[in-house]
């Protein structure tokens, strides 16, 4: 793992028909966001395909080349509809043979595997494993490409062997204004000109409203240098009691 001044980027693709279809619902993608940012990595998009090889294929070729990393999740177990390994194979141009390790596991818990068991075996040529500390086989890495499991807990489980193999950035540090009794109509033009005065930031509005007359709205500010985001949440302090906003709080954060 080293450190980095510039932006790391990574994108997370999501395969299974199970989501798609609502069946599913995913819990992945922001365990993975919140574990990224511990290492300063920027989760700048996410997908979602069906099992279906070319769509993985031309989603894993496209994420690659444009993000530092890619985290895949889902499809490597061991029934027909796990496609994800031999996919992310053909994306780069190699085979996926049985990896001898994992079919050392296998052996170890099942004896001989049978066909199905093997298709957890496959490994992309150049591939090397990420450990599985939870249960079953690991998952692996070819290049930038991280193919994990779809189970939340064996998911989160393998991270663990990701974060220390990163290039990482610069930690984001977040602060929060909680506005209340006031909509966004009026919060909106303050927010608008703190978020100019600082383009390197995000700025975001996220409100709330709880019955029957509670309403209101979490202001985030977000970025890299911890000087200029406690001088932007000052300033826009400043705009909305300027703006009238009723009851403004800053809010403590997580430790």
């Amino acid at each position: 793992m080293t450190a980095s001044t510039d932006r790391v980027t990574a994108a997370v693709l999501i395969i299974g028909d199970e989501i798609l279809s609502g069946r599913t619902q995913d819990v992945n993608l922001s365990a993975i966001a919140r574990y990224l940012a511990t290492y300063g990595v920027d989760l700048a998009e996410a997908r979602v395909v069906p099992d279906i090889e070319q769509e993985i294929v031309d989603a894993v070729n496209a994420l690659r080349a444009r993000y530092d990393y890619v985290i895949t999740t889902g499809g490597i177990g061991p029934t027909h509809d796990d496609i994800t390994a031999d996919s992310v194979a053909k994306a780069f141009g190699v085979t996926a043979p049985e990896h001898p390790e994992i079919m050392a596991l296998l052996r170890e818990r099942w004896g001989e595997p049978n066909a199905a068991r093997r298709r957890m075996a496959h490994v992309p040529e150049g591939g090397v494993l990420v450990k599985n500390p939870v249960q079953g086989p690991p998952g692996f890495q070819i290049e930038n490409v991280f193919v994990l499991a779809g189970v939340p807990a064996i998911m989160r489980g393998m991270l663990g062997d990701v974060g220390p193999r990163l290039r990482t950035g610069a930690v984001v540090i977040s602060r929060t204004v909680r506005v209340t009794g006031s909509g966004e109509g009026l919060i909106a033009a303050p927010l608008e000109a703190v978020a100019k005065a600082h383009p390197d930031m995000s700025l975001g509005s996220y409100p709330f409203f709880s019955p029957p007359d509670i309403y209101g709205a979490n202001l985030v500010v977000r970025g890299r240098d911890p000087a200029e985001v406690d001088a932007a949440v000052e300033e826009l302090v400043v705009a909305l009691t300027e703006a009238g906003a009723a009851q403004i709080e800053r809010i403590a954060p997580e430790a």
